[in-house]
């Protein structure tokens, strides 16, 4: 279906000049295996090397383009001494300084009595004008093709500008001219040029201004790939609409005896959500509702409630969790309600027995489970259902659209409901939940108490940690987070194991410690050690950031917190203030702070509202780093900053389903020229949505 047009752009990137087999591991670490790649790599920056003077006029920290005669060559003497070259013009002398360069080659590029172009950063040392390591050197008749404006890519280590700009410039020179899939009268409006244009200015520019994201050739590639986005979001919900749907009704009976057992009364945001999912379900067309909630507002059990209307109308509901952990806490909370409901609830996970898993099978393929949590062990070939009518996904940003589809698709008409406790800004809202309608909790139940909040500088620890001894023998639960496992020779942080060490020595059996590489039964039994009060400190990573439930914790220490985003600290404080005991959250910063840090620690003491908190990490992080960082799952924008083109966001968001409400499987002419989009962004669901349609 890949139009032939494109299937140069779909090389790998070995086939462009210079880019053999060691290079190519490097470009594909950087941008990614194929040609297409590439043309989405942007210059960071620009050098101008038009600027050509004398040696005599040459200044040092400029860049300047020389034309010099190479006269002799000084070998270095020692191991750590520079190889030099001088050079001279009528005005002055040059030298050309390497360190570690090899003679054989160095003499080959710079032949003594011949004249070459240097280019490069000028340096004074010892009052002669020296240039470190070249950028360029080449011969005469090449001095044309140095003096200009030159693009300045990001790069990996031992990737250098050289080879990288050049295979760049092949990869644009690959690029076909495509039919126009924008809109014409928006095109205009915005003053854009074309595709390839824009392309090839992108990657020319003239000045820094060219580098603004709003210049217009940034500019409308980054609209092209927001529409590419929003397209694929647009086909994919439009399919999801359009497969048969079933109305689902309950009679409320089991949620009523479910309630009954609960100690407190549902917050107005999660009566309002769970009267929202309900109208949903029992409509005939299929259910796809992201359930977003901060930390401990209570999604599990609006999802529960849901759950029990499918049992109440004779059908089944599962819920799939990221991780072994979180399924089991899911199970624990829910177990006692289903309990009181009278619905039979099972766990499935990929850690079960072989007989209980059989068991299990059993009960979910002829009916009597009506009620199942699990990891991803729900999706596999070998789970069948009686008749399952909603599946729940928690922490959906773990799985990608075809992990939340497949186990809505083990049965007819599965209504799904996803949730999430990232609170995301709106503006990443639609560029990754766009195929989804979405309920929103913004309380806490009743009886929870604002977290005191403080950040206090790492020189006070020892205090920090005669506190902790204090708390400890007053019965107090406590977490202790660092950002890294083991001690690293090139970042000075502190590390899980040390920081486990050290107050292991302090308070003798009252430590545990877990971490990402721990066996899952290990980390397991540490936290069930915690949960029951035999440990009083864990200490950890940030795999306790999502779905960790201890009501007894009540304070959260975070070493080095000027190095976590905000949205992985409101996470972390989340731990605690889970039940009605004081709760408080300690913030260990490195000084000197720099502004953001700053910011971020002022925002964290100010609020626990996470919505709030999305938003400011969306201003002081900008939707690159947002979006980059593994936590939040969404997807990855190479051209649009999410911060600077918030309105084109908007803008492909309505233009997207407008083209999908006119033409759902893209047969108009522009429609073909859409598909071409949808292929050069790599946007795989759209297309294979189209093709399954």
């Amino acid at each position: 279906m890949r139009p032939a047009s494109l299937t140069p752009l779909f090389a790998q990137v070995t086939s462009l000049p210079g880019i053999g087999p060691r290079l190519g591991t490097l470009v594909e670490r950087l941008a990614g295996p194929l040609v297409v790649d590439l043309l989405w790599h942007l210059p960071l920056g620009v050098i101008d090397r038009r600027n050509a003077p004398k040696v005599a006029e040459a200044r040092a920290g400029m860049v300047a383009t020389l034309t010099v005669t190479i006269e002799e060559h000084i070998v270095s003497r020692g191991p750590r001494a520079p190889y030099r070259v001088w050079c001279s013009d009528e005005t002055g002398r040059l030298t050309l300084t390497y360190f570690n360069g090899r003679e054989d080659y160095l003499r080959k590029l710079l032949p003594p009595g011949e004249r070459r172009v240097v280019s490069g950063r000028i340096e004074l040392y010892q009052g002669e004008v020296q240039m470190t390591h070249p950028d360029h050197v080449v011969p005469l008749e090449e001095l044309e093709s140095i003096l200009r404006v030159e693009p300045v890519y990001g790069l990996t280590g031992g990737l250098t500008q050289r080879p990288l700009q050049k295979a760049i410039a092949a990869a644009v020179e690959r690029a076909p001219e495509l039919p126009e899939w924008q809109d014409a009268a928006y095109l205009k409006k915005q003053k854009w040029p074309g595709w390839k244009a824009a392309l090839e200015a992108a990657h020319a520019p003239a000045d820094e201004a060219d580098l603004s994201p709003m210049h217009p050739a940034r500019a409308r590639l980054a609209f092209d790939e927001l529409l590419a986005s929003q397209l694929a979001i647009a086909l994919v919900r439009h399919h999801n609409r359009t497969l048969a749907g079933r109305a689902t009704k309950g009679d409320g009976a089991l949620q009523k005896r479910a309630l009954a057992a609960l100690p407190f009364q549902l917050t107005s945001s999660q009566l309002f959500a769970s009267a929202e999912i309900a109208a949903d379900m029992a409509r005939p067309e299929r259910m796809v509702r992201l359930l977003q909630g901060d930390v401990g507002s209570g999604k599990t059990l609006v999802a529960f409630l849901a759950m029990l209307t499918a049992v109440e109308a004779g059908a089944q509901a599962a819920l799939m969790a990221p991780t072994e952990l979180l399924a089991r806490q899911h199970f624990a909370t829910i177990a006692p309600l289903a309990e009181a409901a009278g619905g039979r609830l099972a766990l499935l996970t990929g850690r079960d027995g072989s007989r209980q898993k059989k068991q299990t099978l059993q009960g979910l393929a002829d009916g009597t489970i009506q009620l199942v949590v699990g990891t991803h062990a729900l999706v596999q070939e070998d789970v069948e259902f009686a008749d399952l009518a909603l599946a729940v996904v928690d922490e959906q940003h773990r799985f990608g659209v075809h992990q939340r589809m497949a186990l809505s698709s083990k049965s007819h008409s599965v209504d799904l409901l996803v949730m999430t406790a990232t609170p995301i800004p709106r503006t990443l809202m639609l560029a990754a939940y766009g195929d989804l309608d979405v309920s929103k909790l913004t309380e806490k139940p009743a009886g929870r108490q604002p977290i005191d909040t403080r950040t206090i500088p790492l020189e006070r620890i020892g205090e920090v940690a005669d506190a902790v001894g204090r708390m400890v023998g007053t019965g107090a639960r406590v977490y202790w987070v660092c950002p890294l496992i083991e001690e690293s020779e090139d970042i000075d942080l502190a590390n899980a194991e040390e920081r486990h060490r050290l107050l292991s020595a302090r308070y003798p059996g009252k430590v545990g410690l877990v971490h990402g590489r721990l066996k899952s039964a290990e980390r397991e039994a540490t936290m069930a050690a915690f949960t029951s009060g035999e440990l009083s400190i864990l200490v950890a990573t940030t795999v306790i950031e999502v779905g960790v439930d201890v009501p007894a914790a009540t304070v959260m220490i975070i070493e080095h917190a000027e190095r976590f985003g905000l949205a992985q600290l409101h996470q972390l404080r989340g731990r605690v203030g889970r039940g009605s005991a004081k709760s408080s959250c300690l913030l260990l910063y490195a000084q000197p702070l720099g502004e953001t840090a700053k910011a971020r620690l002022a925002i964290m003491r100010e609020t626990e509202d996470g919505f709030r908190i999305a938003e400011e990490d969306l201003k002081l992080r900008g939707a690159g780093e947002l979006l980059g960082t593994r936590q939040s799952g969404l997807p990855d924008m190479r051209l649009a900053d999410l911060a600077a083109h918030a309105e084109l966001l908007q803008a492909a968001q309505d233009d997207a389903r407008l083209i999908v409400d006119r033409d759902p499987e893209l047969q108009s002419e522009r429609g073909a020229a859409l598909r071409a989009l949808l292929y050069l962004f790599r946007r795989d669901d759209a297309v294979r949505t189209l093709r399954a349609g």
